[in-house]
């Protein structure tokens, strides 16, 4: 007796390929997504009927109806990731999307993506994620995923958006080169995600050694807290540094302050360099020159890439924004 195959499953690619549509077009109609034309839905309903198309349940769940997505943030001191939230809130007001937020401040971020999981949401970006690439491809393997600000080009199960760190370090190393300074030391994070602060180290001394400066090349590293930057500021002073390029425009700031509770004048005694490029830089009293990544668009591209995610598409994209520098008064050339 020979046993008979069991019938072909009936998937969704098979109903777009009879509708003649994309893959999320049908998904649009199933989940009666907003702005579904009556004729686009009449057209994915005969197909549905005709082939017998049955939705996954157990693999939808309630993804698609809750029209709310997560976003994870590290921490919400450094005014950058308002930037990203701003853009990624723009994005949104575009779609029926709502946005909950999450802060990994008491908790793990492998705690607070479970939390958020469970809450069904159709979709997480990740923000200055610490997790590593398997760890990840297990959070998208259950939902939609974008990670913002974690270098992982090789990923193939979800999207990533990153700032070209090693350029960032690059530009403000010819920046200050190119205005006189050599003695140009690096403010950089002692932290366990290396991705982005490894590219910017990288670039910084790749430029320093094109520059002739090897033998100039200084990179300390501090924890987050304002104690920290400060003991690790003065000891650069302590050194006779010429110049400071700070990872972000939050450790830059705080540089200032050292500086000048020490008596020295910016930058005729240090310059300093921030990274970010946020409202703060341009305050007067500032005038911080500092890389600008925007903060605003990498949210924008966060955003319209999960949006595609939890729509049908499933080729990873990783979108890279390009700095550029905004030249301010702490960086001027020493008189």
């Amino acid at each position: 007796m020979t046993r008979k195959s069991p019938p072909k499953r009936i998937t969704i690619h098979d109903v777009a390929s009879d509708a003649g549509v994309s893959f999320s077009a049908v998904s649009k109609v199933l989940r009666d997504a907003y702005g579904v034309s009556d004729a686009l839905r009449a057209r994915v309903n005969e197909s549905i009927a005709k082939l017998g198309y049955t939705p996954n349940t157990a693999a939808r769940g309630m993804r698609g109806k809750t029209h709310v997505i997560g976003v994870i943030f590290p921490d919400m001191r450094n005014p950058y990731f308002a930037d990203v939230l701003s853009g990624i809130s723009a994005a949104l007001e575009r779609t029926t999307y709502q946005m909950v937020q999450g802060i990994v401040q008491h908790s793990t971020e492998a705690a607070l993506v479970q939390s958020m999981m469970n809450m069904q949401l159709d979709g997480l970006i990740i923000v200055g994620s610490i997790s590593t690439s398997e760890e990840l491809s297990g959070v998208a393997a259950r939902l939609p995923l974008v990670v913002d600000g974690h270098h992982l080009p090789n990923a193939t199960s979800f999207d990533t958006v990153n700032n070209d760190d090693a350029e960032s370090g690059r530009i403000a190393v010819r920046h200050l080169v190119e205005q006189g300074y050599r003695k140009i030391a690096m403010l950089s994070l002692e932290t366990h995600n290396g991705s982005v602060i490894e590219r910017r180290e990288a670039g910084y001394e790749e430029a320093m050694r094109a520059a002739g400066l090897g033998r100039h090349i200084e990179i300390a590293r501090a924890p987050q807290s304002l104690r920290d930057i400060q003991v690790v500021t003065q000891s650069l002073i302590e050194k006779r540094v010429e110049a400071i390029f700070c990872w972000t425009d939050y450790v830059a700031l705080e540089a200032m302050s050292v500086a000048g509770s020490l008596g020295l004048s910016i930058p005729r005694d240090v310059a300093i360099v921030g990274h970010d490029n946020t409202m703060y830089c341009g305050f007067e009293q500032n005038s911080l020159t500092s890389l600008d990544q925007s903060g605003e668009q990498s949210g924008l591209q966060a955003a319209r890439l999960l949006i595609e995610r939890i729509e049908g598409r499933q080729k990873a994209e990783h979108f890279l924004i390009h700095p550029r520098l905004v030249a301010r008064r702490s960086s001027a050339a020493p008189a």
